[in-house]
């Protein structure tokens, strides 16, 4: 496959694309600011998230989409119309785009809402995390084709084992009470989809 990927320079997005060129896909990585290290072969390209009319022609040109973006923080308020844009963008052009989200709007197994328990989401966590919550609502009231990757609780970077496990809505907790993967192993979770896309619109994945 043909695969863009925005947000190519951060931590999730630029483990998907060296996840997917190893596996054979050809990448274009779109990227806000300075060019970031890139596997050999993919191609970078510059661009704002929130430009609908640039990324509609490079959405054109490839099979499928990733939403990597993350805000700084302090600006966890341009979530909203950064995956407005995006959808916007994935619409004009006719294609399906993945969002790695966040683990905010995932269920507990009390049926609350991560985002609102202090055991997954400390204090200071939590404006990012509401965020998260924000763009999957923004996700459901959009017309597009789009499909809602919730990491757990803990992402960060690791190890590529190659193993996860892939839940509902419901967020994915080790028998520990642990709720953690590496952003290798969403990368795996990704490019999984993409190859062989499920039935839900928001799932999870974890350990």
């Amino acid at each position: 496959m043909k695969i863009a990927v925005v947000g190519a320079a951060g931590m999730a997005g630029s483990r998907v694309v060296a996840e997917a060129v190893r596996r054979g896909h050809e990448v274009t990585a779109v990227h806000r600011g300075t060019v970031p290290p890139l596997p050999s072969g993919v191609l970078p390209v510059q661009a704002d998230a929130v430009d609908r009319d640039r990324l509609t022609g490079l959405f054109r040109a490839v099979d499928a989409v990733v939403g990597a973006t993350r805000p700084r923080e302090g600006e966890e308020d341009t979530v909203g119309p950064t995956t407005a844009a995006l959808l916007d963008a994935a619409v004009n052009a006719d294609r399906r785009i993945l969002f790695i989200g966040g683990a905010g709007p995932l269920r507990t197994d009390a049926d609350g809402l991560v985002v609102d328990d202090p055991r997954y989401v400390p204090a200071r966590y939590r404006v990012i995390a509401a965020a998260s919550v924000t763009q999957l609502r923004v996700c459901e009231a959009h017309a597009a084709d789009w499909v809602y990757l919730s990491p757990p609780a803990l992402l960060e970077p690791g190890s590529r084992l190659g193993t996860y496990r892939r839940g509902g809505t419901v967020l994915v907790t080790a028998p520990d009470g642990s709720s953690r993967i590496s952003a290798e192993d969403l990368a795996v979770a990704v490019l999984d989809e993409l190859e062989e896309p499920g039935d839900e619109r928001h799932f999870g994945v974890g350990y």
